[in-house]
């Protein structure tokens, strides 16, 4: 779907005191851009309007949280989502910072200096055309990328069965380990999941919500 152009989006997000101008300037530092350094640090790729980082940034500041889009339109949606959210919490958003950033030229703006604690992939563009799938986030090249900067875990969540049978040969042929999977993640427990309105619409229409957990393998 395309994006209608909203010529106050950029302006309106430069305003914003944790909206990052210029990510490739961040590159082996994106740590730095926190008071408290050492937290864990937790990146969502694909943030698009916001609703999975409104939520669970504001519900865990013992961490720091960086989400990111490609879109001015989408990213200056989450930023407003985040400043309602952290209002009703009651405090400053000081552990979350939003990035315009295109995730298939990450190697731009992230390398083997900086660290993520976790990545999250929310329901990002299935791809489904053959010449096309190389640009999905789940990707076997997008993920030896990752693994540049990962030194935790990868949480995947998708509605679409394609995409997420196809992402295992992916993960396996870029080095990493499945740990978990469901074709059904509402119907686990134990597991952390904040439901967006994106999400629930697909449950509605009767498609089950599949994820998984995956580490890149480490050397011994």
């Amino acid at each position: 779907m395309r994006i209608r152009h909203k010529p106050w989006a950029k302006p309106e997000l430069e305003a914003c005191n944790f909206y990052v101008k210029s990510p490739t300037e961040q590159k082996g530092r994106w740590t730095a851009l926190f008071d408290m350094p050492e937290r864990p640090l937790y990146v969502e790729l694909g943030c698009g309007k916001g609703g999975f980082i409104s939520q669970i940034a504001p519900a865990h500041p013992e961490v720091n949280f960086i989400a990111m889009d490609m879109k001015n339109e989408m990213l200056v949606l989450a930023k407003r989502k985040l400043e309602s959210a952290y209002e009703a919490a009651g405090y400053a958003p000081d552990n979350v910072r939003v990035a315009i950033q295109n995730i298939e030229r990450l190697d731009l703006a992230w390398d083997e200096n900086d660290r993520a604690d976790r990545i999250y992939i929310n329901f990002c563009n299935p791809w489904p055309k053959g010449k096309h799938k190389k640009r999905r986030l789940t990707h076997t090249r997008q993920l030896i990328n990752y693994k540049k900067f990962l030194k935790g875990e990868l949480w995947f969540k998708t509605d679409d069965d394609e995409l997420f049978e196809e992402s295992f040969e992916y993960f396996e042929e870029a080095g990493y380990t499945i740990k978990f999977r469901t074709f059904d993640l509402h119907s686990e427990s134990g597991i952390e999941n904040y439901i967006t309105e994106h999400e629930k619409m697909f449950s509605d229409e009767g498609k089950k919500i599949k994820f998984l957990i995956a580490e890149p393998k480490r050397e011994v």
